[in-house]
């Protein structure tokens, strides 16, 4: 018998029928032994609507009245899930975030917890009480709801497995984490396992299955974490594997993963954007001039490519950012044009980042080249690289993106057998 949190997002939960689905899935662990706490987030749809209301009543509003009108979303879903397990026969009560309570900082709209008591939900779990808690909020240091930022439920999902020293199921429209997207490379695996380290970089180049934050707390807290679907029957042979892999992909350290692949996946992103600064003075403190009131904007900077001109003089910078920050950024940046001094400014929004990830690039050699070559010998041009220990990303015209995604799934063996 263990702690099991299951969570499960906005698609899994849209209406009445897929909420019943949940709860199969909930009975199933219930009746294997398990204690289960549930983390849900609002049905699909909701908060987009919450959002726009809170736009239509005032453009800029109080960040502290957003959260306690968005919060309201996941409410909804936890109460109808207990009231449906209940109408099953098993004990089960909703709980909102600021009842356990998940205790977060005071940045409204964007919060991080900083503490989770889980004694009263393990107490409850023990009596073989299922708790359903709403995903995406907590109670800030003012004593208000707060919110997580979108996508929170994950990352509130992980936090609560990892107070409760329980492991963590996400469950989403997909049944695990895959080799490429399989919309644009039908030739795609599923993995059996990954590691935390590709799933974090996965998921921050541009990879949608899991929050980014919510594989940085699986990693430093240990939590056995696994990517599952939630439209898999409840019922199916394949929810309990007899090989042990598990029905999704499991995230966990690499020591756990018998066969390492060189590269486990392509990742890409179509949210970017470029900016070139032409023939900025090439001395000492003018990065810093330059991204220092980029980063006080709360401006991320990506890749940064920095050209020398032949006389030395002179230098072109050029770095990536999020698109929806790219007109904020040319503002920032022609502000500085008298203290920084430079020719001009250009920019582009038609860019796309790729990836390739894989901890087998710690010990083999050659995996750069091959993603160089693999797209030279398409045709397409690439227009800024950067590398980490385990990713190769760049930049290229986003007209290429299919071609490039399919290209180095084929170039590293990864297409299906």
């Amino acid at each position: 018998m263990g702690r099991l949190v299951m969570k499960f997002g906005g698609t899994s939960v849209a209406d009445i029928e897929r909420i019943r689905n949940v709860a199969r899935h909930v009975e199933r662990e219930v009746k294997a032994g398990n204690h289960v706490a549930v983390v849900v987030s609002a049905m699909a749809g909701t908060t987009n609507q919450l959002v726009e209301w809170c736009r239509q009543a005032a453009a800029v509003h109080d960040a502290r009245e957003y959260d306690a009108i968005v919060s309201t979303g996941e409410q909804i879903t936890a109460g109808l899930l207990a009231i449906v397990l209940q109408d099953m026969g098993i004990p089960a009560r909703s709980w909102a975030g600021w009842q356990i309570p998940i205790e977060t900082d005071g940045v409204h709209g964007a919060a991080r917890m900083t503490h989770i008591n889980g004694a009263e939900i393990v107490k409850r779990m023990e009596q073989g009480q299922v708790a359903v808690i709403t995903g995406f909020q907590g109670i800030g240091p003012d004593k208000r709801v707060s919110t997580l930022g979108r996508g929170g439920s994950d990352t509130s999902a992980v936090a609560v497995a990892a107070a409760l020293e329980a492991a963590c199921d996400i469950y989403t429209d997909v049944d695990g984490v895959y080799t490429a997207d399989p919309r644009i490379v039908t030739a795609a695996q599923k993995l059996d396992r990954i590691s935390y380290e590709e799933m974090l970089e996965q998921a921050s180049l541009g990879a949608k299955v899991l929050q980014t934050r919510s594989v940085e707390l699986a990693m430093v807290y240990k939590v056995p974490l696994q990517v599952r679907s939630s439209f898999e029957p409840p019922d199916s042979p394949n929810q309990n594997k007899p090989d042990g892999t598990g029905p999704g992909t499991i995230v966990c350290d690499e020591d756990k993963i018998v066969e390492q692949h060189v590269v486990s996946g392509i990742a890409y992103s179509r949210d970017e954007a470029k900016v070139s600064i032409r023939r900025v003075k090439d001395q000492p403190g003018v990065s810093a001039a330059i991204f220092g009131p980029l980063a006080e904007a709360d401006i991320s900077v990506d890749m940064i490519v920095q050209n020398l001109s032949h006389d030395g003089a002179f230098t072109d910078i050029t770095f990536t950012l999020a698109r929806k920050d790219l007109r904020k950024a040319i503002e920032v940046i022609n502000a500085m044009k008298s203290k920084v001094g430079f020719d001009d400014v250009v920019h582009s929004a038609d860019v796309a980042k790729i990836s390739v990830v894989g901890i087998g690039m710690r010990s083999h050699a050659g995996v750069a080249a091959k993603m160089f070559k693999s797209l030279a010998d398409k045709g397409i041009n690439i227009q800024a690289i950067t590398t980490s220990e385990i990713k190769v990303s760049v930049l290229i015209d986003e007209a290429y993106t299919e071609l490039a995604v399919r290209a180095l799934h084929q170039a590293y063996g990864l297409d299906k057998k």
